[in-house]
């Protein structure tokens, strides 16, 4: 078994093609400052927005594998339907079974991410409980996918979370957001149904990645966007 056998994208090529074009999309919005308020409610600096949707986009090919189910009988179709997308599933050599693995652009990087942004802000409470409403979401629409683990429908994390985080607070829904839609999909929908990986035949269930990595990444656009878009205005100065 080589490393180079955990890294692969989480889409095929031409669906991943479409993340690009959203993040392409969005960078050309922040040059024409229709996303400034959006990023700077955020909590980071426009540039460090962009970084960090790149990062996750370019951290997608990489997971860390952390443990290991043997005895598994792994498919090998290389191509799965979900939802209308279309997830890759890793070349099979020499598999000793299902690999747990984490997704470093749809896990490591959000979770940081999220935990910053719930010290920065001190939205530990608000934070909480948007966490929980969206993953009692996920984990009820999350589904265990033959050849590929636990999937959620694609836009389903952005709008969940997008309406949550307004409802708790207009004026941090952005953050809000962020670590809502990135924490909640990965709790709803991958922690809390490991024990249904086992017997799905996937070569690498890996949390974060296929299955739910569009989802959390159109989670730092979309969700974005929908909280930017209802900001709470400035109030104006009272006559003296």
């Amino acid at each position: 078994m080589q490393m180079s056998q955990f890294h692969y994208l989480p889409l095929t090529p031409g669906f991943f093609s479409l993340l690009i074009g959203f993040f392409l999309i969005t960078f050309i919005l922040l040059i024409f400052g229709a996303l400034r308020h959006a990023y700077v409610s955020l909590g980071v600096s426009s540039s460090t927005a962009m970084l960090l949707l790149l990062g996750s986009l370019i951290g997608s090919y990489f997971n860390i594998p952390i443990a290991a189910l043997p005895g598994e009988r792994v498919l090998s179709r290389h191509v799965i339907d979900f939802f209308g997308m279309h997830y890759a599933v890793p070349v099979i050599e020499h598999w000793p079974g299902t690999i747990i693995a984490v997704n470093v652009g749809g896990a490591v990087i959000p979770t940081l991410m999220s935990l910053y942004l719930l010290s920065a802000r001190g939205l530990w409470v608000k934070g909480t409980v948007a966490t929980a409403a969206v993953a009692l979401v996920l984990h009820w629409l999350a589904e265990p996918v033959p050849g590929l683990g636990i999937a959620v429908p694609v836009f389903i994390p952005a709008l969940t979370t997008a309406v949550v985080a307004l409802v708790l607070s207009r004026e941090n829904a952005a953050p809000l957001a962020y670590i809502a839609g990135s924490m909640g999909t990965l709790i709803g929908a991958d922690l809390t149904n490991l024990d249904k990986v086992r017997g799905l035949g996937a070569p690498v269930a890996s949390i974060g990645g296929a299955g739910t990595f569009d989802g959390i990444f159109l989670t730092g656009i979309l969700a974005v966007l929908l909280a930017g878009l209802y900001h709470p205005r400035p109030h104006a100065a009272q006559p003296q």
